[in-house]
This record gives structure tokens, C-alpha cells and sequence, in this order.
């Protein structure tokens, strides 16, 4: 149901009219989730997208009010809100959009209470630490250490937190102390309107790498399966030529074909096999 605005205060209008103006402008509207990312690095990221994206902060229910006074997709659209979401308007296509944003991210130290975006593994080996209280802490975050030759070594490869669990106090302290940045931090890509279409980040998220090995791997089969089954078309007309002209050249050396181009390897035949003939009567 559409959001009745006529009542809002003038500078709340403002906002949901240039909501309005960027969405019919741009190819692209999109969400974004500024969660945690510090105000450096949001200026950073500012200005690498500034000739590519324009990015608008502003109140969630703002953005519900201008995306449901246009309707139609961007209505569906104000589903994917939550949390610190952001606008972001662009002409390039959502692929490129998400993969522009995933650049953006950096790694940062854990927070107690932040959810493991991934396994957290600490590897065993020497740290930098000297004896002193840091082994106990350690050991209370789960992570087996002791002293070896005047240095705090990590006795075991441990997984410390599992991916969805919550990181705690004592686990964050210590990450942050090795120095294992675990939290991907930049601009999360929550879902974006593109010709009509709604794209959320499971369906961008592609391994580029992968598709082109797929693509290349159909590509060999279907040339091969072309001129195996002779099947003409502009890249196989040459190799199917060839191939033609090897097994008739073939054909004419077995039956005796005595032709020009293929007299010589005839001779050559023949002379190969009287040599054969004559080793095994001369053995004899």
C-alpha cells in the first residue's frame, strides 16, 4: 500500500522528491548496507566511485516513501531495506556494479558480538609475544599456546569460531592482538533494480574465472562435435577440408592409388614392407 506523503515536512520532501529524480535518471537504483564502515573509508569509497556512482544516505523511511510513491519494481524493491541501508544510483549493470563494490571492502578486526562471515581459523606457530599473560589469554579463547625458546607459539591449528557464530570479548581481543582481520568491511550490495528486474547478491555473485573455463571447455566440445559429425559451418569448414584431404590421401596409399601426390608415399610402402619381407626370409 502507498505511503501518503502530502503531510511530511518540507525538508523531508525535498528528500523524497530527489529520490525520485535520481531513480528516473539512473539505469540502476540500488540498496546498500553502510553497516560498520568507517566514516575514512566511506569518503574513500566516495570518491572511487564519484565518475560511476552517485551513493545517498538518508532515513530508511524516506526511501520507503519515494520508492512506493513511483511503484511498480521499486516498490518491490523497498522489501530489501534494513539496517543502515544507503541509495545507489548508477548506469552500469548490476554484474558490474557488485563487482565494482566488492573491491571496496577491506579487512578489519572483529568486534565482540559481530557474526564470523567465515570460518576463523588461527594457525599453529611462533607469534611475536614474550612470555607473559597472553598465553592464559589464549588458552581462554580456546587457543592452545605455551613457551618455547623465549616465545609464545601457538601449539595447534585451531578453528576458533565457526561461520554465523558470534565472536566473543575475550576472541576479539585476542584476534585483534594476531593480528587476524577477519570482518569484510564496505559497501554490501543488499539488492538492485536494473531494466525492471530485481538482482540480490546471491545471483551476482558469480566466479568469473570459473564461467570462462565452462564457456571455453563448451566452445572445444562443440567444434569438435562439429567435425566429427561434419557438420559445415565458417570455423569448421577448414578443418573439415583437411581432414578430408588426410583421409583421402590416407585411402589412396592403402589401395594403391597410383596418383601424383601420393606416388612417393606408395614407393615408400612398398619399400618398407619388402624390407620387413626381407628380414624375416633372411632370418630364416
Amino acid at each position: 500500500m502507498a505511503l501518503y506523503t502530502h503531510h511530511l515536512p518540507a525538508w523531508k520532501r525535498r528528500e523524497v522528491e530527489e529520490i525520485k529524480a535520481d531513480a528516473g535518471k539512473y539505469a540502476l537504483v540500488g540498496l546498500v548496507d553502510m553497516y560498520g564502515i568507517p566514516a575514512s573509508q566511506l569518503q574513500q569509497i566516495r570518491r572511487n566511485l564519484k565518475s560511476r556512482a552517485k551513493i545517498k544516505m538518508t532515513r530508511n523511511t524516506l526511501i520507503r516513501h519515494a520508492f512506493d510513491e513511483m511503484g511498480g519494481p521499486l516498490a518491490a524493491l523497498s522489501g530489501h531495506l534494513s539496517g543502515q541501508s544507503a541509495l545507489i544510483f548508477t548506469n552500469e549493470n548490476p554484474f558490474r556494479l557488485f563487482k565494482t563494490l566488492e573491491k571496496t571492502k577491506t579487512k578489519m578486526a572483529a568486534k565482540p558480538g559481530e557474526i564470523a562471515p567465515e570460518d576463523i581459523v588461527v594457525e599453529k606457530g611462533p607469534t611475536s609475544f614474550k612470555p607473559g599473560p597472553i598465553v592464559g589469554e589464549l588458552q581462554q579463547a580456546g587457543i592452545p599456546a605455551a613457551i618455547e625458546a623465549g616465545k609464545v607459539k601457538i601449539r595447534e591449528t585451531r578453528t576458533v569460531v565457526k561461520k554465523g557464530e558470534v565472536i566473543s570479548p575475550k576472541l576479539a581481543d585476542v584476534l585483534a592482538k594476531l593480528d587476524i582481520k577477519p570482518m569484510d568491511v564496505g559497501l554490501i550490495l543488499q539488492a538492485a533494480l536494473f531494466e525492471g528486474d530485481v538482482y540480490e547478491p546471491s545471483v551476482l555473485s558469480i566466479d568469473e574465472d570459473l564461467i570462462y573455463s565452462q564457456l571455453t571447455l563448451a566452445a572445444s566440445q562443440a567444434f569438435n562435435l562439429s567435425v566429427n559429425a561434419v557438420i559445415f559451418t565458417r570455423d569448421t569448414a577448414i578443418p573439415l577440408v583437411e581432414k578430408a584431404a588426410r583421409e583421402a590421401r590416407g585411402l589412396a596409399i592403402e589401395a594403391d592409388v597410383y596418383a601424383k601426390d601420393v606416388i612417393d608415399a606408395i614407393i615408400g610402402k612398398a619399400y618398407r614392407e619388402s624390407a620387413a619381407l626381407q628380414s624375416m626370409v633372411g632370418g630364416k
